[in-house]
């Protein structure tokens, strides 16, 4: 029988908080920076990142101990420092997240860029620091440098700084968003297949899901800053009146409309990676139900 999202969720969630509320501190050797570390990693959030690799695993019919739970929840340590960089007075300046404080607004924008540049490396630490094989850890590695680093995740943000104020195409849309969002979502499911010593080979179709999965990912996320509140997603909303985002581009029902194409999309290539990997990913396909429709509300 197929596990469902709500029962996986409840299953792993308090796991992968566990994991990151109780090994931070012990890898930092300064206190306040500990915290500082601690309180935004700790600060709420979905963990979308961390789940998404441990549902391919279990999809796969992989078995999950500390070692690998630890290896999935270093993209969380990833994906934090990103925003409380991201928040900091020299590039968003946001004072709210996820319903909280930011972490400069806390601690200072210095211990707040601290608390950033220790979370990076340390999500490398937690790849390596296992008993995994070699082979799995490099490529592990490898990919989270590539998806994390000026290929990926931080060329999106430098695109999102230099054309602020400068109305993009669409495709020069598409590239900022695949790279500032997309990149750790791909990875996310990369990292699954990796542990699972996949071919790469016949990574292709789970990948395509993964990288649709983020486009949707970007593309709600400026939706929800035109039509949310900040009590619904925890941080400010009509930010983005500057910035370049599908709504500003399209118009909100165009968004919806592409949001729609592409979610489609996504579950097509599930399918597709279900035959290629003859393996039942319903689990994963319950992730897009996260898009709430305009005919929906």
């Amino acid at each position: 029988m197929a596990i469902k999202l709500k029962d996986f969720q409840k299953r792993w969630l308090p796991k992968i908080n566990d994991v990151l509320e109780n090994e931070i501190i012990p890898d930092t050797d300064q206190e306040t920076l500990a915290q500082s570390m601690s309180y935004s990693v700790n600060a709420g959030g979905k963990r979308l990142r961390p789940l998404f690799s441990l549902a391919v695993l279990t999809s796969l019919g992989q078995s999950i101990d500390h070692d690998i739970l630890k290896a999935c929840c270093a993209l969380e340590l990833m994906h934090t420092y990103s925003l409380i960089h991201d928040d900091l007075p020299a590039m968003d300046n946001d004072e709210l997240r996820r319903g909280k404080p930011t972490n400069h607004v806390v601690y200072g924008a210095g211990m707040a860029t601290l608390a950033g540049d220790g979370l990076q490396p340390l999500a490398f630490q937690w790849l390596v620091d296992n008993n995994l094989p070699s082979a799995i850890k490099s490529e592990l590695v490898l990919e989270l440098a590539k998806a994390a680093g000026p290929h990926g995740m931080v060329a999106g943000q430098a695109d999102d700084i230099h054309f602020e104020g400068t109305k993009l195409t669409l495709s020069g849309l598409q590239k900022l968003d695949r790279n500032k969002t997309g990149a750790l979502i791909r990875y996310a499911i990369n990292a699954g297949l990796i542990i699972a010593d996949v071919p790469s080979t016949q990574r292709k179709d789970l990948l395509k899901f993964a990288e649709a999965y983020g486009v949707a990912f970007q593309i709600y996320d400026d939706i929800l800053d035109v039509v949310g509140t900040e009590q619904q997603i925890g941080k400010p909303v009509h930010q983005d009146a500057t910035k370049n985002t599908y709504p500003n581009l399209l118009g909100l029902d165009k968004s919806y409309a592409v949001l729609q194409t592409i979610v489609n999309s996504a579950r097509q290539s599930l399918k597709s990676a279900s035959e290629t990997l003859s393996s039942d990913l319903s689990l994963l396909a319950d992730f897009c139900n996260y898009f709430e429709f305009k005919d929906e509300k």
